[in-house]
């Protein structure tokens, strides 16, 4: 009498290398994710009590850094160039707005210049300050 074993395949998945897949995989995506954050201007602002956030259009933003360097966005301008490139930046907006961004070490006069080279464009300007906390 001749009997047959019976062999049953049983399947089996190699898990033993998917803790260095899931390694790398976090690790990609740490190191991708710092890379979308450049072109930051490091500037300390004035605190405020209480916050109006402006959310109408792609507003600009002009950022003055402790060294007075005036930026647009993040491109350098010089301070006499800033009513010209602004002007170049609000064709066909109807609600112009800029951002202003100022360390808190700087003058009030520095400020006030650029208010009122918006002001002669006829730009609504807002005063960024971060929250007390």
């Amino acid at each position: 009498m001749k009997l047959k074993r019976q062999r049953r395949f049983h399947a089996e998945v190699a898990t033993a290398s998917l803790n260095d897949i899931m390694f790398f995989l976090l690790l990609f995506f740490l190191i991708v994710s710092t890379l979308g954050v450049r072109n930051v201007i490091k500037l300390s602002l004035p605190t405020a009590s209480a916050s109006q956030q402006v959310e109408k259009q792609k507003p600009i933003t002009v950022s003055i850094t402790k060294e007075k360097a005036y930026f647009i966005d993040s491109t350098p301008v010089s301070p006499p160039q800033l009513e010209e490139k602004l002007a170049a930046l609000i064709v066909g907006q109807t609600e112009p707005t800029v951002v202003l961004r100022a360390d808190n070490s700087i003058t009030i006069q520095d400020m006030i210049d650029v208010m009122s080279t918006c002001a002669r464009l006829k730009i609504k300007i807002v005063v960024a300050t971060k929250m007390d906390q």
